[in-house]
């Protein structure tokens, strides 16, 4: 049997109204890959930049860290005494009045190069990067148990509050850590 004229046209119709549809389709899909792999590409820079941000707080952390340790031996070593309310020299302060700013966070002594204000420690260097973490410590005084708890305790051991930070600038993590040290 062969096939009439009419249904030959109507299969050539088919057939060129597939080819349009086919080619609309794969454009749509075209451009779903597209914006999937935008949406991707975007989740990858975001998930690079936070840890990039985690590595330099990580940095900023130990570098501060450093400074602390630094600044604990300082006063294991030569135990400082300076008066109360004195003027930092060194990083070495008096005792601090309650009724001003903490001294970490008053801004003069915020704005780094400030004589006798925070002291520069040793750098801290990891890898390319090189941070110079700062320090003060704060004399509290002599007047503190050697052993807390105990009555027979003598009450003249000293009292340091070390308070130290990774130098801020340049965009980078600050990290302000302190510690209350404590001699005989």
């Amino acid at each position: 049997m062969k096939p009439s004229h009419v249904s030959l046209t109507r299969r050539r119709l088919r057939i060129g109204r597939q080819r349009g549809v086919a080619l609309v389709v794969a454009l749509i899909l075209l451009v779903l890959m597209t914006l999937v792999g935008l949406a991707a590409m975007r989740g990858v820079a975001l998930e690079e930049r936070m840890s990039a941000n985690t590595y330099d707080r990580g940095l900023s952390f130990q570098a501060a860290e450093a400074a602390l340790k630094e600044a604990e031996s300082i006063v294991e070593t030569a135990r400082p005494t300076p008066a109360a309310l004195a003027a930092c020299v060194n990083g070495i302060c008096g005792a601090p009045n309650p009724a001003n700013t903490e001294r970490w966070l008053d801004p003069l002594l915020a704005v780094p190069p400030n004589p006798g204000g925070w002291h520069s420690a040793t750098v801290v260097v990891n890898g390319g990067i090189s941070i110079t973490p700062q320090y003060i410590i704060e004399y509290l005084g002599d007047t503190f148990p050697c052993q807390p708890g105990n009555p027979a305790s003598t009450n003249d051991c000293k009292r340091y509050r070390i308070t130290a930070r990774s130098a801020p600038g340049a965009d980078r993590a600050v990290v302000m850590l302190q510690s209350i040290y404590a001699t005989d």
